[in-house]
Order: structure tokens, then C-alpha cells, then sequence
């Protein structure tokens, strides 16, 4: 064996977001890629803001001696006030740079914060369907994810996640609005998840923090918004990323925050800063925290992702598909037609359609769609959703 056990292992239970881009470029090879239709991988098609661009050139004109240099491992001092007093707006609460850890993206974010806080034997809970590759992230930390249902429109079941909270629970994660559903949850469940959390903790003895992982932060639809978390529960840890919403995915640019309030915040950001070290990060790429430092709030084109949201939903009713319209984010998640969801999305892959079975997702009995792409690949993809749906 020239590999560990456990990747190998992992290997065989590796994304199926992955399996499908790759199951794509086969196909691709065989038929032409205009006559394959790729909905598998959430990889943004839109162009990032020129505003972005400028920031870039600006940032590499303007480089001083040192621009390029190690730097504390929480990220630029300028950079992270900057980004403190953006998220001081969105989550109501009165934030500084020494709040904020600049990361390696959302994916950077959660490791750096599951190697702080996770004991081995932890759990997180975690609301399903969700991003599987959560379970990795837990796992490198010797921690696992407990999922728990949620309700028939995806929207949190606080009934569910309260039962689920034992003397092994360290935090519950959430993702708002949602990768795979769009869900966005209320401020109302919020409040209500907090209050739970606190009383749990102070039952149990032990801080159980909440999470949120907002990447899609800013893609939402018909005048949405995500409600603040920080007022919701002291001890909460945002995670987020520039990935989706300015459509940089491949810079790896993002940033952790640290609610003010949190009980033991100084130990937090020591050992979340400790952790962005070990882990092997060391810091978040200086060109990128300097570009994104200079337009907070930027984002591309919403009205695009809306236009592509409605010619998807308006094909997939007339076909005779259900699912819940999303409020946010860039995927549908619809009911398969049959309870095995792998065997319709391999139906789908008869038509060239390339969609992800919810299993991947655990969410079975559905698939997601993400609608990050050309508008005509929605439109000349609709005859054989149709023709699928039919056969069943």
C-alpha cells in the first residue's frame, strides 16, 4: 500500500460534486462540450467586478518594499480593519481588525477553526442536506459531523438540532443561504437557535459554539436578505469567502471573524492565528487580502444569476419538476421523480445532463442543480429534462 488507509478510504467516498465535473470532461471528449450540460460544479461563470481588477492593479502598483513579505499570520493589519468595519454593518455588532483572522478561503476558514476548538470525540451538528465536504474538514481535526434533518422547505428544525445536542456537541455549523437548497434561515430561527445554544451550554458546561459558513452572503434573489448572527449568540465564529460573490474562487481569499462578545475570544484568535500557522497556510495571500481590502461589499452581477434562476425554474415547473424556489445562493435542489436519485441523474447523464444526486449531499430522494452557468446551456438543456421526466 503506498497510500494511508484512510485516504484511501476517503478516495471511495470522495464528493460527488467532483465525480460528475469528471464524469463532464469525459463526455465532453465524446460528444463536444456545446452539447454537454454541466450543472455539477458551483464554479462561478460570471466575470468578477471590474472594480476588482482595478484593486488588483492598484494593489501591485502601489507595492511598497516588504509588499511580499511574511506578515502576522492573521492577515494584513489594514486588510482585516478594513474587512472589520464591512462586517460591523452586516452583522450589527461593532467589530475591529483584532477580530478578524484573513484566511485561504472558506475552506482555510473552517480547518483553522475546527483545529482550535475540536477535541477528539467532538461532534458538530450540522443541518442536512449540507456541504459533504464538511465531513473531511471535522475529520482532520478529530472531530465528525451529527447531521439532523431540517423541514420540508429546507428552512431549520430547531426541534431536531436541540435533541441532537449531547455532552460531545462543540458547535452546530450552519450555511446560509444554503449549498445545496439556496435556503436562507430567518432571523426568528436564529434567535431561537441561540437561545437553545446558550441554555445547552450553560446545562452541559461547556461553550457549544455556532458556526456560519456564508460564502453566498450577497447572491440573493426578489429584495432577500441574511440576517446578522452575531446578535443572535455571543459565541459565534463567521467563516466566509470572496469565492462566489466577486467570482474568485481560484485566489483562495477569505476570512474568519470572531464575534466581540464570544467568552474566551482572546484565546480564539490566539489559537485560531497559531492554527493558520500549523496548518500549513501561514497567512491568506498578500496580493488578495490588499485587492479585496479595497472594495468591500463588491459583487458581481446578481440580475444575471436572477435570470438564470427563473429560465431554470420556469423549465423544470413546465416539465412537471417540484422542488422549493431559492432564495439565495446559485443552486436548485429538486425532487427527483423516483426515490433513488443516483439512478435518475444517471437517467439525466443519457441526455448529456450533469447534475449531482442529493445523496451526495445527504439529501436523498433530490438533486442539485447549480445554475452558475451560460444561460444557454439552462435553455437547450430543458428538452431532455423534459424527456426524463417523462420516462418516470
Amino acid at each position: 500500500m503506498t497510500i494511508s488507509k484512510k485516504i484511501e478510504d476517503f478516495i471511495g467516498r470522495a464528493s460527488w460534486i467532483r465525480k460528475m465535473f469528471e464524469e463532464g470532461a469525459r463526455l465532453k471528449g465524446i460528444y463536444g462540450a456545446e452539447n454537454v450540460f454541466d450543472f455539477s460544479l458551483g464554479n462561478p461563470n460570471l466575470e468578477p467586478p471590474e472594480s476588482f481588477h482595478a484593486a488588483l492593479i492598484e494593489s501591485i502598483n502601489s507595492a511598497g518594499k516588504g509588499a511580499h513579505a511574511y506578515m502576522p499570520n492573521t492577515g494584513i493589519p489594514s486588510a482585516r480593519a478594513s474587512v472589520a468595519e464591512f462586517v460591523s454593518k452586516e452583522q450589527e455588532t461593532a467589530l475591529t481588525g483584532d477580530d478578524i483572522i484573513m484566511t485561504c478561503g472558506a475552506a482555510g476558514a473552517l480547518n483553522v477553526i475546527f483545529k482550535t476548538i475540536l477535541d477528539a470525540g467532538d461532534e458538530v451538528i450540522v443541518p442536512a442536506p449540507y456541504f459533504v465536504e464538511y465531513n473531511f474538514y471535522a475529520d482532520n481535526h478529530g472531530g465528525s459531523i451529527k447531521t439532523v434533518k431540517t423541514n420540508s422547505d429546507f428552512t431549520l428544525d430547531l426541534a431536531a438540532i436541540e435533541s441532537a445536542i449531547s455532552e460531545k456537541t462543540k458547535a452546530v455549523l450552519i450555511n446560509s443561504p444554503n449549498n445545496p437548497t439556496g435556503q436562507i434561515y430567518s432571523r426568528d430561527s436564529l434567535e431561537k437557535l441561540g437561545k437553545i445554544l446558550k441554555e445547552k451550554s450553560e446545562s452541559l458546561g461547556r461553550v457549544i459554539y455556532l458556526l456560519t459558513d456564508e460564502p453566498y452572503r450577497k447572491i440573493v434573489y426578489d429584495g432577500a436578505s441574511v440576517p446578522a448572527v452575531f446578535p443572535c449568540y455571543a459565541n459565534t465564529i463567521l467563516a466566509t469567502s470572496y469565492s462566489k460573490d466577486i467570482s474568485i474562487p481560484g485566489e483562495r481569499i477569505g476570512f474568519i471573524a470572531v464575534n466581540p462578545a464570544a467568552e474566551y475570544k482572546t484565546q480564539l484568535i490566539g489559537g485560531m492565528a497559531l492554527a493558520n500557522r500549523i496548518l500549513g497556510f501561514v497567512n491568506a495571500p498578500a496580493l488578495m487580502q490588499r485587492a479585496v481590502a479595497a472594495i468591500q461589499g463588491a459583487v458581481v452581477d446578481i440580475s444575471a444569476y436572477a435570470k438564470k434562476r427563473k429560465l431554470l425554474c420556469d423549465g423544470l415547473k413546465e416539465a412537471g419538476y417540484e422542488f422549493v424556489t431559492p432564495p439565495g445562493a446559485f443552486y436548485l435542489f429538486a425532487k427527483s421523480p423516483i426515490a433513488d436519485d443516483v439512478k435518475f441523474v444517471q437517467a439525466l447523464q443519457e441526455e448529456q445532463i450533469l447534475v449531482v444526486p442529493g445523496s451526495g449531499f445527504m439529501g436523498p430522494g433530490h438533486f442539485r442543480i447549480a445554475f452558475c452557468v451560460d444561460d444557454k446551456t439552462i435553455i437547450n438543456a430543458m428538452p431532455g429534462f423534459k424527456r426524463v421526466r417523462e420516462k418516470f
